[in-house]
């Protein structure tokens, strides 16, 4: 398992290398560093009681913005004002009035409301003091007068509910718009800080984007100094699955020539080794065949005791003898002497001296390049005076320095006057309060009322002897109706100027902001500018005609682009024009397109190595009668195992009665088992060496012949390829090295520096999120939405307190006690239940 492992991770580590070779270089990545900003324009999630106040409005005001009515006004504004007769004029104002019917109608009310309440309070007043209006202190008994006191009572609890929600509106709106004024000062500083880091970072981004161009540079002169393994490594490539295993070829024979001159030496010795040794077998065997039969002339052996063992030794006599004759295998010094020639020739040392040339090519490139590097890192730095130029030239710095009075100008504003808003705010917010607590204060009086009326309420009472605790209900009461007719004017007052200043905002500001017709509007042609057809493209390019709309550039800036895009600011100075990309890199170009590379002495193999190969497959080696010295080695030294042999002679031996013969022959029978220990056995020994020396030489020049023809027609064909095509392979990765190494990285810079420029470098959120902080969040958010709850709140209570006001009038005749009563004497005094609640 853990070998597994290991060769795993062997694998992967040599696939990594593989993957980080020279033709493909490290990218790099470039980013500016991004802007930090402070302003939080996320509009918090305003209660639902707010919608209250846009549903109404929706309902007041169904329409749609009137575009057209507003942009004529603009337009002709002087002229709107002082010729408003005119027809065309007529016609705009009866628009607007269409348009603002719903406004109008409640704003007419609400005066009228005004203007009759207090008149109606003093006319009431006057009249109660005249004993009329109700003033007398006087009740008639009616049948149905239990059911109208219940009827008033239950009107007057539910109004008080009505009001008291407008009045709990009016109080959260109040203290919201409170704690929003106080939330401004962070807003606006915030504000100001972001708008102050666009106009400082960019020179800190300029300065990044020329270190850029110095890190891409210093790279690139990398690459230059190391065009040995990067350009001439990149020739090498496509040349060497060709070249190495020629190469490895001819080294390989060059191998087989020495082991093969090893084979036929050790092999030639070998057999003269033999012959000598089956001579001496030979002649060890007559000796021994001699001596037996001399002692075979024994007189035993004509006697009939002996002569049957004699005739059967006699006879086995003629298997005694050699079985081989290596002899007449031809001797080996010719081709010995042959090979040694060939081997006159170092064919391993002119294999090392092509590989060399083949591997002194990235020496070549870098020798031969030294001029064209010099002159590419001159252009090179060149290239960065321009680049430095391009950055210092960019408009960018000027036209935000331009709004740099401007903006302490009004950051100066705000620090002065912001303070005196959050005071005079207090008066508002006193103000608004007093309002919101006096209408409480009606509704206490009313609930008091109706609190201490219904449980002071005796029902057997008459309206004359009523208790103290149901006449205090009455006169609280009646206290609430004289409050209302003090203050409801009052707040109705307030209620109309707020709703036609904050109504209007809302529709006309707030939600086309929202929906983006307000930027539309602003956007129509000659508006602004009676003489520029687009007011932002006059003022910031000096160009009106082309086209630069405000909603174009909130668009922008809320994606966070650049001011340069944003602004168009091509149209003053078009960095396309001053990156061009071929125009800095085409001199670079035309440098490497003169490169020249002599390779003409790339010599794999020279005629010399080829003489050697061919005089090596004419050596004959490899036609020797292999089948005749397999045949001759691979026979037994004997024609018969001289131990067997010498085993038949003793048992024969054995039959001859005792005497001089039986001592001879077994002499003769030690004498065959130590012939077969001490010659046969090393013989056969000498033969099996000698018959794997024939299979070995056999084997290294079976096909000899055809491999040298194959290795020189490989040869040939990738030396005719190099001299063919090394020019073509030069001119394909010198390109691929100028572009992807030296062009490429610049081309990849010069892009990021274009598209930083434009869309990245001074990001211009921050001016949304300002216009957001000014309309959406401060003017709508802050202030709009809670003065719209603020007057739905107190417009609703006061609307809901003027018949709580009549319902109290009345209400207070069945709990005040009266001064007379209707005596009926005939008539019961009515039931306890005529007088209940």
């Amino acid at each position: 398992m853990l070998l597994c492992q290991l060769s795993l991770s062997c694998l992967l580590l040599l696939g990594l290398v593989a993957c980080t070779g020279p033709g493909e270089p490290e990218r790099l990545e470039f980013a500016l560093p991004p802007a930090r900003y402070e302003a939080d324009v996320f509009r918090e999630p305003q209660p639902l009681l707010f919608g209250l106040a846009r549903g109404f409005l929706h309902v007041v005001l169904p329409g749609a913005l009137p575009e057209d009515a507003i942009r004529r006004i603009l337009q002709k504004r002087l002229d709107f004002i002082y010729n408003s007769k005119k027809p065309e004029h007529v016609y705009l104002i009866v628009q607007i009035v269409v348009g603002q019917l719903g406004v109008i109608f409640c704003a007419g009310l609400g005066l009228l409301f005004v203007i009759l309440m207090p008149l109606v309070g003093i006319c009431f007043g006057v009249c109660r003091c005249c004993n009329k209006c109700g003033g007398e202190m006087h009740q008639r008994q009616k049948k149905n007068g239990p059911f109208l006191k219940k009827c008033f009572a239950i009107s007057l609890s539910v109004v008080c509910v009505f009001a008291s929600f407008g009045i709990l509106c009016g109080f959260l709106a109040n203290q919201r718009l409170r704690t929003q004024i106080k939330k401004t000062g962070n807003l606006v500083n915030s504000n100001f800080k972001d708008m102050r880091t666009l106009l400082n970072e960019i020179p800190e981004q300029i300065k990044y984007v020329t270190d850029q161009f110095k890190s891409t540079k210093t790279r690139v002169f990398s690459d230059l100094d190391d065009i040995k393994t990067l350009l001439g490594g990149g020739i090498q490539e496509p040349l060497r699955p060709r070249v190495m295993p020629v190469l490895d070829d001819i080294m390989a024979m060059a191998r087989v020539i020495t082991k093969t001159r090893g084979a036929l030496v050790s092999l030639n010795k070998t057999l003269e080794d033999l012959k000598i040794a089956n001579a001496q077998l030979m002649a060890s065997l007559q000796d021994v065949r001699q001596k037996v039969e001399d002692s075979l002339n024994d007189p035993i052996c004509f006697q009939q005791s002996g002569a049957a063992a004699c005739e059967g030794i006699r006879r086995s006599l003629s298997q005694l003898d050699g079985n081989a004759n290596p002899g007449q295998l031809p001797s080996l010094d010719k081709h010995i002497d042959t090979i040694n020639d060939v081997l006159q020739t170092d064919l391993s040392g002119l294999v090392q001296k092509g590989n060399k040339s083949f591997n002194d090519i990235p020496e070549m490139v870098q020798d031969e390049t030294m001029d064209i590097i010099l002159d590419v890192k001159s252009k090179l730095n060149s290239l960065s005076s321009d680049i430095d130029k391009v950055t210092q030239q960019l408009p960018l710095q000027d036209k935000l320095s331009l709004y740099l009075d401007y903006l302490n100008h009004t950051e100066t504003y705000f620090d002065h006057y912001l303070p005196l808003v959050e005071k005079y705010d207090l008066y508002r917010w006193l103000g608004s309060l007093i309002i919101c607590e006096v209408l409480t204060i009606v509704v206490v009086f009313y609930c008091l009322g109706l609190l201490c009326g219904t449980l002071g309420y005796e029902p057997k009472a008459t309206p004359a002897r009523r208790g103290c605790i149901s006449n205090t209900g009455g006169i609280f009461l009646m206290v609430g109706v004289g409050l209302s007719f003090l203050i409801c004017w009052i707040s109705m007052a307030f209620v109309v100027l707020t709703f036609v200043v904050g109504g209007n905002v809302e529709k006309l500001v707030c939600e086309p902001y929202h929906n983006r017709k307000l930027f539309q509007i602003v956007d129509t042609p000659y508006l602004i500018n009676e003489k520029w057809k687009y007011y932002l493209s006059g003022l910031v390019l000096n160009n009106p005609n082309i086209t630069l709309t405000f909603e174009q550039v909130y668009s922008d800036c809320k994606k966070n682009r650049g001011i340069y895009a944003t602004l168009k600011l091509e149209n003053m100075y078009n960095i396309s024009e001053h990156l061009d990309i071929r125009k800095h890199t085409g001199r670079i170009n035309k440098e490497f397109e003169n490169l020249k590379i002599n390779v003409n002495n790339i010599i794999l193999l020279d005629d010399t190595g080829r003489k050697n190969l061919l005089d090596f497959s004419s050596s004959g080696v490899n036609k020797l009668d292999y089948r005749a010295y397999l045949a001759e080695t691979s026979k037994t030294p004997t024609k018969v195992d001289l131990l067997s042999s010498a085993k038949d002679l003793d048992a024969k031996v054995r039959t001859l009665p005792p005497g001089s013969l039986k001592d001879s022959l077994k002499i003769n029978v030690q004498t065959l088992r130590n012939l077969h220990r001490d010659q046969v056995i090393p013989l056969q020994q000498t033969m099996d060496s000698a018959h794997r020396g024939v299979k070995e030489l056999q084997q290294l020049t079976s096909g000899m012949e055809a491999k040298v023809t194959s290795i020189l027609a490989s040869l040939d064909s990738i030396q005719d390829f190099i001299t063919s095509r090394i020019s073509s392979i030069i001119v394909e990765e010198s390109k691929k090295y100028v572009e992807t190494r030296i062009i490429g990285r610049f081309e990849r810079y010069l892009q990021w520096v274009k598209g930083a420029i434009t869309e990245q470098m001074a990001s211009c959120k921050p001016v949304a999120n300002a216009l957001d902080s000014a309309v959406d969040i401060f003017l709508c958010s802050y202030i709009i939405g809670p003065t719209n709850l603020f007057w739905f709140g107190i417009g609703e209570a006061t609307f809901f307190l003027t018949p709580a006001l009549i319902f109290a009038v009345k209400l207070a005749k069945y709990y005040r006690c009266m001064d007379s009563e209707d005596v009926y004497e005939d008539s019961p005094v009515p039931e306890a239940s005529s007088f209940t609640l």
